[in-house]
């Protein structure tokens, strides 16, 4: 099993910073992928930012230039800086990780986190 821990949602004004973080633990043989999507009220889900094993990084044009992922290897975690929050920006964030387990079949798999709130709002 792989659990997934977010830390660092929160209540922001409009052009405020937050750091979320996203933990990964459990039967971990490597991570391929990890990063977020979010979900605002009464609408789908949406990409947020991935970053990849070897370092590559995407982001939604929505927020390209205002948010950076990033990456301790060493702890398994990854972080997502967001600067210059809009309003547009509240939505529950998830984090996905694409995870390699420990089993002999080396599974892959896409695990999520539990979703931390994120709130801009002056």
């Amino acid at each position: 099993q792989v659990q997934l821990v977010e830390s660092g949602g929160g209540l922001v004004q409009p052009g405020g910073s937050l750091r979320l973080s996203c933990a990964a633990s459990g039967s971990i043989f490597s991570i391929n992928t990890m990063g977020w999507y979010r979900q605002a009220p009464g609408k789908e889900r949406e990409f947020v930012a991935v970053i990849s094993s070897g370092g590559s990084t995407n982001y939604a044009d929505s927020v390209y230039g205002r948010f950076t992922i990033s990456a301790d290897n060493a702890k398994n975690t990854r972080y997502l800086q967001m600067n210059s929050l809009k309003p547009e920006d509240t939505a529950v964030y998830y984090c996905f990780s694409s995870v390699v387990d420990t089993t002999p079949a080396r599974l892959s798999r896409r695990y999520w986190g539990q979703g931390t709130q994120v709130t801009v709002s002056s």
